[in-house]
């Protein structure tokens, strides 16, 4: 009798990691399309091409790179802004715009990674706009190789510069080998812009001063990038004693600051780069120090830094995620079915679908005075003293108060009415998300 031979089980595959590719459709970005295209399966391949409706010609750059995209068989997408102000640092607002544009459409087409095509040319004049800036080793240390990133959903997106090491004459000589094609942006000759001040004129004047110039100054930036690093597990040590769920604590905050002022400023810089912010100018940093200072442990203080708010209350310092106007705008009240055997209360269903059908469900702004019983067997109390008890910053008591029948069922941040909760039957809870 022939003997059966067990079948094992097929390993499931890896999931394929997708990747999106930054495609201006200058020399650059097709050159690491190219090279991409040349090394992935193109199933796992995305273009992402920015608008920026700056310039004539961008409606035509929106076509070469879709056509780019289609000759590589890869996919495409775009992103079309608006930044016709030209007042103030336009650079500086295109590439926040831009950075924001492309973590969207890597979230829009599940991409787990991102590639943009900044070269060793690009590293040097980095190094040389933070060098006139008055930068520290952060500024200094130039753009990562590798950056971990999230979207506004928490979805994890890795951000890579594979051109780094490679000069701009090494990447016309790729593209010619493979005659490629590309197109040029006529801003990029406009010396108004800094950036092009120093691709222009800077930068070939240090080239013939000291041969090798670009390639010693992204050398410089990974040393200083290293060095970054030792300070940043410095102050990660010393942070410790001061820095609590994302928070500074201010007043042993404001201790080491007298006793260590290199060891403070570490703390602050390491804190913001922590949540993703730009580094503060030595002005603003020194400003910063001068209002915690003053500040008493029941006064409130407000920033605006890098288009977030950082608040100090109750002795903390602390980093808005969201402002509560954008919380309001994109938030709403659901309501959320419990479980048949959970022992979690919750509103009654009949009841629930009778005020859904009568349209008497409503979200209303405070207007004060409303009075809340979130605990059994004890009375109402007015939502000032709830949030206070709960310790509800003020900026976030702006969420609307639900209403149901003209009653208050429950606020954000405190809890729900008792009034109508039941424990059995089918029931629903309601949540601001």
């Amino acid at each position: 009798m022939a003997s059966s031979k067990k079948l094992k089980p097929k390993k499931r595959a890896k999931p394929t990691k997708r990747i999106g590719i930054a495609l201006s459709g200058g020399l650059d970005s097709v050159v690491l399309l190219d090279a991409v295209c040349k090394a992935y399966p193109h199933d796992t391949l995305f273009a992402l091409h920015i608008h920026h409706d700056l310039q004539k010609q961008a409606d035509q750059w929106l076509i070469f790179c879709e056509q780019l995209a289609q000759r590589y068989q890869i996919g495409f997408d775009f992103r079309l802004l608006h930044l016709h102000d030209q007042t103030g640092n336009v650079e500086a607002r295109a590439r926040t715009a831009r950075y924001d544009a492309l973590i969207d459409l890597c979230e829009a087409h599940d991409l787990d990674h991102l590639l943009l095509a900044h070269h060793q040319n690009d590293q040097a004049e980095t190094i040389l706009l933070q060098l006139l800036r008055g930068a520290g080793p952060s500024g200094l240390s130039g753009m990562g190789a590798r950056k971990e990133l999230r979207s506004a959903t928490g979805k994890r997106i890795t951000v890579w510069r594979p051109l780094l090491e490679q000069s701009r004459a090494e990447l016309e000589a790729y593209a010619k080998r493979q005659r490629l094609q590309w197109v040029e942006d006529p801003s990029n000759q406009n010396t108004r812009y800094r950036r092009n001040a120093l691709r222009k004129t800077i930068l070939p004047a240090l080239s013939k001063i000291q041969p090798g110039a670009i390639a010693n100054l992204a050398r410089s930036a990974q040393l200083l990038a290293q060095a970054q690093t030792l300070l940043d597990r410095l102050a990660h040590e010393d942070a410790k004693t001061v820095l609590q769920n994302g928070a500074l604590h201010i007043a042993p905050l404001i201790a080491m600051q007298a006793n260590d002022q290199a060891s403070s400023n570490n703390v602050l810089r390491y804190w913001l780069k922590h949540h993703q912010l730009t580094m503060p100018s030595q002005e603003r940093l020194q400003a910063w120090w001068q209002d915690l200072a003053g500040t008493r442990s029941d006064k409130r203080l407000q920033w605006m830094h890098d288009g977030r708010v950082i608040r100090a209350w109750r002795g903390i310092l602390q980093i808005d995620p969201l402002p509560t106007q954008e919380r309001v705008k994109r938030g709403e009240w659901i309501f959320v079915p419990v479980p048949p055997n959970s022992k979690q209360a919750g509103l009654p269903w009949d009841w629930y679908q009778a005020a859904l059908h009568n349209k008497t469900i409503e979200s209303k702004a405070r207007e004060g005075g409303e009075r809340l019983k979130i605990k059994p067997n004890t009375p109402s109390k007015a939502l000032k003293n709830l949030y206070q008890e709960a310790g509800v910053p003020p900026w976030q008591r702006d969420i609307p108060l639900l209403y149901i029948n003209q009653e208050l069922i429950a606020v954000e941040g405190l809890g729900v009415s008792q009034s109508h909760l039941v424990h059995q039957g089918k029931r629903v809870w309601p949540e601001w998300t």
